[in-house]
C-alpha cells in the first residue's frame, strides 16, 4: 500500500472518529420538562362560512373543568388481539391505548408499552375527530373535544363489534360516530350527520392527534427522525419536534404551523422511535394537513381537515377516515400500503441512503424469518455483502500485491527524484501504467463499506424488528449496547455491569467490543507496519480507539463489524497467497511488539 492509499484510509478513519467524538462530547439537548396538566384542544368558530381548522384556545377555567370531567367521563373498553385501552365519551377521544405485544424493557414484569394517554396524565397523547362549523352553524351546534357522547352500541370495542357514539346538537343535527378496529393497529372512524332541522347547513370533518409536551422517551439523536411526518401526494415531509417549535405563526391556524394542501393521497401524524400515530383520509380525498405547536401550553398537534360539505334538511352525509396507532412493524405497514395507504412504508425512517437501507432491511428480515436468530442473520448478511463485493475486493487485493512488488522500484524513483515532487509523481504514474496497476483500487472496498456501514447502523437503530431481538447468552437485545463488561469480568464477579451510556461503561467495555478490537488488530497484521513512524503509531492505535468508540453502539452493529473484519481477513490472506505472497502475520505481530518495546526504551 503506497502513501496515497495510507493517507486516504487514515483520513477516512480519523474523520469517522472525529464525528463519533463530537456526538459524545456534544450530544443533542434533552427535552425540556413538560406540563402534565396542559389543556385539551378546542375548536375555533369559522369565518364567512368557510370551515376552519380547530385550534387550542381554551381559558383556564375551561381547562380545570375539562380535566375534572375527564376523570369521571364514561368509557368504552378496547380489546383486540394486539391493543387494549378505552375511548372516553368526553369528546369521543381515543386516548387510552396499550400495545399488548410490546413491553418497555426486557425485565420480568415490565409494563406494556402505553401509546395514548388521557388529559391529566403526564405526556397526554390522544386522537379526536369532529366537525368544524360552517354557514348556518355555531360552535355549540357541532360536537367538540368536550362534548359528552352517548354510546349507542353495547359492550367493548373489538374487531367484531364496532363502537357507535351519538349526540344531538341544539340545532337539531344528529351526529353519529362509528369506530371500528382491525386485528392490528388500524381504526376506521365513520362520522355521520343527519340533518333533522329545517335549513341547509355546512360543516367540515376533521381529525386531530394532540401530544402534550415532547415525548419523555425521545432519543433526540441525529440518525433518527422523531416528530411530525406528512405524506402529501407522494412527497414526504418530516418535521422534528425541535423544528415544530420554530414554525412561523399562521394567523388562519391560530398557532405556529406548517400547512400543506393534499389533492389526492396522503397522511399525517407523529412518529416516535418505534411507535406511530397517523391520520389517514380515504385514498383520492383532498384535505388540508397541518402540523402545529401551541407554545403557551406546550401542545404539538397534527390535523387533517376535509372539504366542507353541505347537508340539506332531511339529508344525511358521512365520511370515513382511518387512524393508525401502534408499532412500526414493517410487514404490518406494508400490508396497509398494499391496501391503499400511499407510500405508508416510508413512515419508517429509512434515511438518505434509503436505496441501501430498504434492501438491507428486507434481506435481514427474510433471513431472520428463515433462521430465527437475528444475530446469526446479521452474520449471514455480512457474508452476502462480502460475496457481492468480492470481485471488487479481489481486484483491490491483487493491486495491493502488485504495489508491494513495485516497492523496490518506487524507492529508486524517490532517491532519483530527491525533492522534486513533480518528477516523482510523473515517474510513479509511468511505473503504474507500465505494470497496469491502479493505486486507487485499494481504497474502493473501504469506500464502499462506509455507506453500507451507516445503512446497516440505520437499520439496526431505527427498525422495530431489531428491538429486543436476541442473539445468544447475555446478548438479548441487538439494538442495545453490549451488556457485558470487564468491570465484573463479564458476569463472573458478583456485581452488576455499569449502566449503558455512562463513562464507566465506555471504559469497561464488553466482550463484543474486545473482539472487534482484536479482529481489526489482526487484520492490520496482514501487512508490515508503515515505514513512517507517525503513520505506524496511528495505525497501531486505531483498532483500540475503534474498540472503545464503538463499544457503546448497538451490539448488532458490532456483530456485523466483527464478522466483516473476520471475513475480510480471510479473503485478503487467501488472495495474497494466490498472488505468490504469504502474509507473515506472526512475524508482523512480533515486529510490532519489538517496535513498541524499542519506543519504550527510547
Amino acid at each position: 500500500m503506497d502513501d496515497q492509499n495510507k493517507n486516504l484510509i487514515l483520513a477516512t478513519a480519523l474523520s469517522f472518529i472525529v464525528i463519533l467524538v463530537w456526538f459524545l462530547l456534544f450530544p443533542p439537548p434533552e427535552a425540556e420538562p413538560t406540563d402534565p396538566n396542559a389543556p385539551a384542544v378546542t375548536e375555533s368558530v369559522t369565518e364567512d362560512g368557510v370551515a376552519n381548522t380547530p385550534t387550542a384556545a381554551a381559558g383556564a377555567a375551561e381547562v380545570q373543568a375539562t380535566e375534572a370531567e375527564e376523570a369521571n367521563a364514561p368509557r368504552i373498553d378496547i380489546d383486540t388481539p394486539r391493543l387494549a385501552g378505552s375511548i372516553s365519551l368526553l369528546g369521543g377521544r381515543i386516548d387510552d391505548l396499550q400495545l399488548k405485544d410490546y413491553r418497555e424493557t426486557l425485565e420480568d414484569g415490565s409494563p406494556i408499552v402505553h401509546l395514548f394517554k388521557p388529559v391529566g396524565e403526564e405526556n397526554a397523547f390522544y386522537a379526536l375527530h369532529g366537525w368544524a362549523p360552517g354557514s348556518g352553524l355555531g360552535i355549540d351546534d357541532v360536537p367538540g373535544p368536550n362534548t359528552v357522547w352517548t354510546q349507542a352500541s353495547t359492550g367493548t370495542l373489538t374487531p367484531d363489534a364496532p363502537a357507535v357514539l351519538e349526540w344531538t346538537s341544539p340545532a337539531g343535527l344528529l351526529f353519529r360516530r362509528t369506530i371500528a378496529v382491525d386485528d392490528d393497529f388500524m381504526f376506521d372512524i365513520t362520522q355521520e350527520v343527519v340533518n333533522e332541522a329545517a335549513g341547509t347547513v355546512a360543516l367540515a370533518p376533521y381529525g386531530i392527534i394532540a401530544r402534550h409536551g415532547e415525548p419523555a422517551d425521545a432519543k433526540n439523536f441525529f440518525i433518527l427522525h422523531e416528530g411530525a411526518s406528512i405524506m402529501a401526494d407522494g412527497e414526504l415531509t418530516e418535521i422534528g419536534y425541535g423544528d415544530i417549535v420554530d414554525l412561523p405563526v399562521v394567523p388562519s391556524e391560530g398557532a405556529q404551523a406548517e400547512v400543506l394542501q393534499v389533492t389526492e393521497n396522503g397522511w399525517i401524524g407523529f412518529t416516535d422511535h418505534y411507535w406511530m400515530s397517523t391520520l389517514i383520509p380515504e385514498p383520492g380525498s383532498a384535505f388540508r394537513a397541518a402540523s402545529k405547536y401551541n407554545a403557551t401550553r406546550d401542545i404539538y398537534q397534527t390535523e387533517t381537515v376535509l372539504p366542507t360539505v353541505t347537508v340539506g334538511a332531511g339529508q344525511t352525509t358521512e365520511v370515513t377516515t382511518r387512524l393508525f396507532a401502534g408499532a412500526k412493524e414493517w410487514e404490518t405497514i406494508r400490508e396497509y400500503e398494499k391496501a391503499g395507504v400511499d407510500r405508508f412504508i416510508d413512515a419508517i425512517d429509512w434515511g438518505w441512503f434509503f436505496f441501501l437501507t430498504k434492501p438491507i432491511f428486507w434481506v435481514l428480515h427474510e433471513l431472520n424469518k428463515l433462521i430465527g436468530n437475528m444475530g446469526v442473520s446479521i452474520i449471514v448478511l455480512t457474508l452476502m455483502i462480502k460475496a457481492i463485493l468480492f470481485p471488487l475486493a479481489y481486484k483491490s487485493y491483487v493491486s495491493m500485491a502488485k504495489m508491494k512488488e513495485l516497492q523496490p522500484e518506487m524507492e529508486k524513483l524517490k532517491e532519483k527524484a530527491g525533492d522534486d515532487r513533480q518528477q516523482l509523481q510523473q515517474g510513479m504514474m509511468e511505473l503504474y501504467k507500465k505494470n497496469k496497476v491502479n493505486p486507487a483500487s485499494g481504497c474502493l472496498p473501504i469506500l464502499m463499506q462506509i455507506p453500507i456501514f451507516f445503512s446497516l447502523y440505520k437499520v439496526i437503530f431505527v427498525t422495530l424488528e431489531l428491538r429486543h431481538a436476541p442473539f445468544f447468552g447475555p446478548f438479548q437485545d441487538l439494538s442495545a449496547p453490549d451488556p457485558t463488561s470487564i468491570f465484573n469480568l463479564f458476569g463472573l464477579l458478583p456485581w452488576g455491569a455499569p449502566e449503558a451510556g455512562s463513562i464507566v461503561a465506555l471504559i469497561f467495555i464488553g466482550i463484543l467490543p474486545l473482539l472487534l478490537g482484536i479482529s481489526m488488530w489482526l487484520q492490520q497484521k496482514l501487512n508490515p507496519a508503515p515505514a513512517d513512524p507517525t503513520q505506524a503509531a496511528i495505525f497501531a492505535w486505531m483498532p483500540w480507539v475503534f474498540m472503545f468508540m464503538l463499544g457503546g453502539f448497538a451490539s448488532g452493529l458490532v456483530v456485523y463489524w466483527i464478522a466483516n473484519n473476520t471475513i475480510t481477513f480471510t479473503q485478503q490472506y487467501l488472495i495474497m497467497r494466490s498472488q505468490g505472497y504469504t502474509p507473515d502475520v506472526f512475524g508482523n505481530i512480533k515486529s510490532s511488539l519489538k517496535l513498541g518495546k524499542g519506543k519504550d526504551k527510547a
